[in-house]
Formats: C-alpha cells, structure tokens, sequence
C-alpha cells in the first residue's frame, strides 16, 4: 500500500498542465494521493503521464472551467473512476490583458472572472455534494498576494483573487458542520513556466527581470515546488484543525 501524507486520497487539481498547478499534482502524487488534472490545455496528458508511470494513479479530464456542464461532466468521470473525491486544488487560473480599469471591453473583465471566480464557483459546487455525503473533505483555493494587497496592474485578475479569498472564508464557515476544510493559498512571484516567459520579454533580458523582482522579496522568488509544499500541508490531515485560513507562501513580499 503506498504511504504518504495523502495516502489513499483521491485529488482534483484545476490548471494541472503547467507550472504550480503540475507542481502541486506531482507533489499530492508522491505523498500517495490518485490524482485528476482538470484543464483545457491537452499538454495535462504528459503531467497525468508521467504520474500514473509511478505508484499512484492519474487521470487527466479535459474540462473548460467557464461552462458548468463541463464541469458537471468531468466531476462525475472523475466519480465514476475512483468512487469519490476528498481534495479539490483550485489552482487555475488567467491573468487577463493589462489593462487599466477605464481601458478594459466588458469582455475582457469577464473573461478573467469566469475562469478564476466562476470557475472555483462550479467546481467547489460540484465536489460539494460527494464531501457532505461522507463528511469529509479539503479544498484549497488559490487567491495570490494580490488578493491581500493591491497594485498597479492587473486589476480584473486582482479583483478575481479578492473574490476567491472571501468565497474561500465563507465556505469555510458554511461546510464546516459536514467536516469539509476551505483554505486559501497566495502565492508571491514564483518561477513558473508563464513567469520565465514574461521575464524573456523584459528588454534588459530575462536575468534582469529576475534580478529585479528577486529584490522585491526578502527570501528570493519561488519556485513551484515552494508552493506545492503549502497546498499539500492544507489537503492534508495533518491540518484538520485549519480551515477559512489564508497561507501566504510569498518570501517576505508580503512582510514589508
């Protein structure tokens, strides 16, 4: 029987195809956990892969967050597969054009919030039901530092962490009573596939960019696997007692 911190627990992870999202599902994977990627990308099938090459098993689910039915669908493959679901990682995401509030359509402002809060909304529900049923259950919400704090860019996919940061609290407080724990992750600047690429864009050059945003926190930036770590804290037991909490894994950015 595989050991772990998870063992035996079967795992969604949203946005499993890429950076912290394949971080968190490889990590719930090594502690024993069976793990489903939920994403729209198909490069999740190397993710899934590559897990269920080891001692636990992985599925990968193409599902678009931003339609419920697809949703709906992908939680019953799931449930037809394993029999049920005790960890939901609500980790995907979409940061949005960059634009100042007067500058953005309505579309680009809703495009953001129905992947990041619309999303975590449909899947939350549907796991919901399974976890009330057997009293049990963790769901770790991703929000960001910028769901704690604000600046200067960004502000659709900013306003969309606040959002998930007070959905978390809430459910957190309405499911307690059936033993379901909600937590929420924020992340600080971590060095993930979209963040290197981003950086590749800088004109003084990639090192530059990493130079520049290391000097903003205090420990250096993060890498995916920093974040993983916090997520497989909160799906575990070992935190059966933390619930509508916030864990900022950020280096000190926060701190300042």
């Amino acid at each position: 029987m595989t050991q772990g911190r998870v063992a035996g627990k079967i795992a969604i992870v949203t946005g499993g195809a890429q950076g912290i999202g394949a971080a968190t599902a490889r990590r719930l994977a090594e502690e024993g956990a069976d793990v489903v990627i939920f994403d729209i990308l198909d490069k999740a099938q190397e993710v899934a892969d590559e897990i269920d090459a080891g001692p636990t098993s992985a599925l990968f689910v193409k599902v678009d967050l931003t339609k419920e039915a697809s949703v709906q669908q992908g939680i019953k493959d799931v449930l037809a597969r394993f029999g049920t679901i005790d960890i939901l990682v609500n980790n995907a995401a979409t940061p949005g054009v960059n634009k100042l509030v007067h500058e953005m359509s309505e579309a680009e402002w809703d495009s953001v919030f129905n992947v990041n809060v619309k999303g975590t909304f449909f899947t939350t529900k549907h796991v919901l039901p399974t976890m009330m049923e057997k009293k049990t259950g963790s769901i770790v919400n991703f929000s960001s530092i910028y769901g704690l704090i604000g600046s200067a860019d960004l502000p659709a996919y900013h306003a969309t962490k606040g959002a998930v940061l007070l959905m978390t609290k809430t459910d957190a407080i309405c499911y307690a009573p059936y033993g379901i724990r909600v937590n929420a992750v924020h992340p600080g600047s971590t060095k993930t596939e979209l963040f290197l690429q981003a950086a590749d864009t800088w004109p003084e050059g990639r090192e530059a960019y990493l130079a520049m945003m290391g000097e903003k926190h205090p420990l250096t930036l993060g890498e995916p696997e920093d974040v993983a770590n916090c997520v497989l804290f909160l799906a575990s037991d070992e935190a059966r007692f933390v619930t509508g909490s916030s864990v900022v894994c950020d280096g000190g950015y926060t701190a300042q």
